[in-house]
C-alpha cells in the first residue's frame, strides 16, 4: 500500500472513532436528563395521598374562629380569640365583609362555649331548652313549596309556618353543630337549606314581603354560619342557597316597605343586611343600611324631631292628620314613643329587635349603627318596659290602654346598651332577665344562649 493510501485509511478510521465517541456522548446526556426528569418533583401541586377505602371518616370539631380582616375597622375584630391549630381563620371576602358575620360572629360563638363548657347560668338553661326544641330534631322533615302564599295574619297559610319554622330549624340546627361539634346537626342543616333551595320560587297574597322578611333573617344565619365552620357544605349545594337568597328573598326586601307598620320593614331590612353579607354584596348591605336610617326615626320618636314624627321615607303619609293615624293616635308623642306603641306591643317589640338584630350585624361588620341609634332605641326601651312590667298606662296615652307583651324581644339591644356600654337601663334588664331563657318564633331565636352577657356582643 502506497503511503497516500494509508493516510487516508487511517484518517477514515479517526473520523470513525470520532463518530462513535460523539454518538456515546450524546446518549449520555440524553439518559441523564431523562433519569433528572424522573426524579425531580413534577411543578404545580401533587395530588394528596388518599385514604384507604376502608379508612374511617374524620369527626369534624367546629374551628375556634377568630374574625378576619375587614374593609372597615371591625368593633371585635381584634378580639383575642385563640385559633384551632391547623384551621384558617376566615377572612373578608369580595365585599370586605367579616364572616362569619351574620348577627353572631367567631368571638361571641367561642365566649358562649366556654360558658357552656363551664355549666355557667344562663347559656346552660338556654342550651338546654334550644337541645329539646323540637326545631333541633335530627329527624326532621323540611316541607319547602314553589310559591309561598301568606295573607294578612298567616290567612292563607300556604306554607308560611312550614318555611318560617324550617328556616328557624336550620339556624337551630347550626347553632347546635357548633356548640357540640357533632356533625349530624350540620348535615341536617344542609339538607334542611337544601330542601327549599330546590324548590321555592315566590312569595304571594298580602304578607308575601313580611314572610320573605322572617324566613330570610333566619336562612341567612344559618346559611352563614355553616358556610364559615362547616367544611362538607357540597359546593353545588352553597350555589343554589346562594341563589335562592338573591332571587327570592333579597330582591323582596331590600326595597322596603314604606307605607306599612314599621316593624315589617325593619324585620325586611334585618333580612336583607344578613343576606347581604353572606352574599358579599355590598351594595345591597348600604341600601339596607340606609333605608334603617331613615326608618328608625320614622319608629321610634324623640322631642328633638318637632312637634310629630316624620313619615316614612317614600311614604304618602306626610300630613299631620295622615301620620296621627298611622301612629295609631296616641295622643301625645314623648320621647321613646313608637309608630306601634298604640297598636300593640307585641309588634313594637319586634320592631326594636329587627333594628338590634341590624345594629348587631353591622358591629361585627365594623359600622356602629348602635351608637347613630342609641338615643332613641334606649328610650324606647325604658318606656315601653316599663310598662310591660306593670307600670300605670298614662290616661293621655292610647286613650289609657295599650296591649301589652312585648315578649323576649329585647336581649340583643340590651346586651349591647347595658353589658357591653355599662348603660344603665333597669326596667329593660328586670324584663329582660324575667324572660329567660328566650326561645324561637317567627325571626326570633336563642338570643339568650346567643347574647346574653356576651361581651363581643
Amino acid at each position: 500500500m502506497s503511503v497516500m493510501g494509508m493516510y487516508v485509511t487511517r484518517r477514515r478510521h479517526l473520523r470513525d472513532v470520532l463518530f462513535a465517541c460523539g454518538a456515546l456522548f450524546i446518549t449520555g446526556v440524553v439518559l441523564v436528563a431523562l433519569l433528572s426528569t424522573r426524579s425531580a418533583p413534577a411543578a404545580g401541586p401533587q395530588p394528596s395521598a388518599r385514604a384507604p377505602e376502608s379508612a374511617a371518616p374524620a369527626r369534624i370539631v367546629p374551628p375556634t374562629l377568630t374574625p378576619g380582616p375587614s374593609a372597615e375597622t371591625s368593633p371585635v375584630a381584634s378580639a383575642s380569640v385563640p385559633a384551632t391549630p391547623g384551621v384558617t381563620a376566615p377572612v373578608a371576602r369580595g365585599g370586605g365583609f367579616v364572616h362569619p358575620g351574620v348577627f353572631v360572629s367567631a368571638p361571641q360563638l367561642n365566649f358562649v362555649r366556654e360558658r357552656l363548657a363551664a355549666g355557667a347560668q344562663p347559656w346552660r338553661a338556654a342550651f338546654d331548652a334550644m337541645m329539646a326544641s323540637p326545631l333541633a330534631s335530627l329527624s326532621r322533615m323540611p316541607q319547602p313549596r314553589a310559591t309561598v302564599e301568606c295573607g294578612s295574619k298567616s290567612n292563607p297559610n300556604h306554607g308560611c309556618t312550614d318555611e318560617r319554622n324550617d328556616a328557624l330549624a336550620a339556624y337551630t340546627l347550626a347553632l347546635a353543630w357548633y356548640f357540640t361539634g357533632d356533625e349530624r346537626y350540620a348535615e341536617k342543616a344542609t339538607a334542611v337549606m337544601d330542601a327549599w333551595a330546590r324548590v321555592v320560587r315566590s312569595h304571594t297574597n298580602s304578607n308575601a314581603k313580611i314572610q320573605a322578611g322572617w324566613s330570610g333573617v333566619s336562612w341567612a344565619r344559618a346559611g352563614e354560619l355553616i358556610r364559615y365552620t362547616y367544611r362538607r357544605w357540597p359546593a353545588e349545594q352553597l350555589e343554589r342557597f346562594s341563589r335562592m337568597l338573591r332571587e327570592v328573598y333579597l330582591s323582596v326586601v331590600v326595597v322596603g316597605e314604606p307605607n306599612s307598620n314599621g316593624n315589617h320593614e325593619l324585620i325586611e331590612m334585618d333580612a336583607a343586611v344578613s343576606i347581604a353579607v353572606f352574599l358579599d354584596d355590598r351594595a345591597s348591605y348600604l341600601k339596607a343600611l340606609a333605608l334603617t336610617r331613615a326608618r328608625i326615626p320614622a319608629y321610634i320618636y324623640l322631642t328633638i324631631d318637632g312637634p310629630r314624627p316624620r313619615g316614612p321615607q317614600g311614604s304618602h303619609r306626610d300630613t299631620p292628620a295622615e301620620v296621627e293615624s298611622y301612629w295609631h293616635n296616641p295622643g301625645r308623642y314623648v320621647d321613646g314613643l313608637s309608630q306601634e306603641t298604640c297598636r300593640d306591643f307585641g309588634h313594637t317589640g319586634w320592631g326594636f329587635s329587627a333594628a338590634g338584630h341590624i345594629a348587631a350585624t353591622a358591629w361585627i361588620q365594623g359600622t356602629d349603627l348602635y351608637a347613630e341609634i342609641r338615643p332613641r332605641l334606649t328610650a324606647a326601651l325604658e318606656f315601653h318596659a316599663g310598662l310591660d312590667l306593670g307600670d300605670p298606662v298614662p290616661g293621655w296615652l292610647c286613650g289609657g290602654t295599650v296591649a301589652t307583651g312585648l315578649g323576649s324581644t329585647l336581649e340583643v339591644a340590651y346586651n349591647h346598651y347595658h353589658g357591653v356600654l355599662g348603660l344603665a337601663l333597669p326596667n329593660t334588664g328586670k324584663l329582660v332577665s324575667g324572660r329567660r331563657p328566650a326561645g324561637a318564633n317567627y325571626f326570633l331565636a336563642w338570643e339568650t344562649l346567643t347574647h346574653a352577657g356576651n361581651p363581643f356582643g
